[in-house]
Formats: C-alpha cells, structure tokens, sequence
C-alpha cells in the first residue's frame, strides 16, 4: 500500500474512470449488435466514422491517432475493409508508402445504413439525459484525455532521449 493518500478530487476521477472503463465496454456491445446486421462491428463503424469525419483523406497513421488506438490496430481493421471494398487505398502525394484512406461507394453506403439505425436508438439513450450533463462529461473526458495523450508525448520524448523502444501494442501511431 502506497503511503500517498489520493486527494478528494483523485477519487473523484478514480470513480469516474472505473465507471467510464464499465460504460466504454457496454458501450463497444451496443454498438456491436446495432451494426451486426450490416456486417460490421463497433470498432469498423468507429472506422468508417472517422473516415467520413476528415476533410480529405488520410493516412491510416493519422485515423489512428485522431482516435487514440495504435497504427497497427487501425491498419488491420483497414486491410479488413478494403477486402470488404468499403474503403480503397490510394497513393499519397506526401508520402510514397503511406497510402491515403478513402471511403468507397460501399462503404459510404454501409455508413449511412448504419447512421438510419444509430439515430432512433441514440434518441431513445439520450432521453432523461440534459444537454449541460451531457456537455459536461464530454469536457471532463476530453480533458482527460488531452492529460493522457500528454503524458504519451512525455513518454515518447523520454523513449527518445535515452534511446528508448515503446512496446508495438501502444496507442500512439
């Protein structure tokens, strides 16, 4: 047991972390069987979200890092897709070996499907639910993980400085 005793606010965040940690998974299952009809699962439509959320397209690097999961993890999830034809791979101007995502006519049809299932059951969670609460976890989490990801880059910058590897499984990209 540590000798440093965790402030009223630590708790605070503990709990909410543990809570956040029980609701990312229910939430992952939900989206599981919403999207199960069309072929999909959460972590392909989070995907096809992302795709669809960009200007233009991107390398998979990049989705990866918008989402906070680690490039190899987006890259077999994209190789899973473009097999599917949802998504096809095109060459980058920028950069000779890091192919540009963007989402075929397949997979923007299979993303507004699943846009006309989300909508109605969305609808039904956010019922009893105020906006202000609603804002305010979003905040509380955005902040987090705007502390987490700057806590990778001062990982990042220490791996750096001593010469360092991080492990492959980590979520930067």
């Amino acid at each position: 047991m540590s000798d440093i005793v965790r402030t009223a606010e630590a708790e605070a965040l503990t709990d909410f972390i543990l809570a956040m940690f029980r609701a990312n998974n229910l939430t992952l299952a939900w989206g599981d069987r919403l999207v199960a009809p069309l072929g999909l699962t959460s972590a392909r439509w989070q995907i096809l979200g992302a795709i669809v959320a960009t200007e233009r397209p991107q390398p998979v690097a990049w989705l990866a890092r918008d989402l906070g999961a680690s490039r190899q993890n987006i890259q077999r999830i994209v190789n899973d897709l473009v097999k599917e034809g949802m998504v096809v791979l095109a060459a980058n101007p920028h950069h000779r070996r890091a192919q540009l995502v963007v989402l075929a006519d397949k997979g923007r049809q299979t993303f507004d499907a699943v846009i006309r299932l989300y909508n109605p059951r969305i609808n039904e969670l956010s019922d009893g639910l105020s906006i202000e609460d609603v804002q305010t976890a979003h905040r509380v989490m955005s902040e987090l993980r705007r502390k987490l990801e700057g806590e990778e880059d001062v990982e990042d910058d220490a791996g750096l400085r001593l010469g360092g590897n991080r492990e492959q499984g980590s979520t930067s990209g």
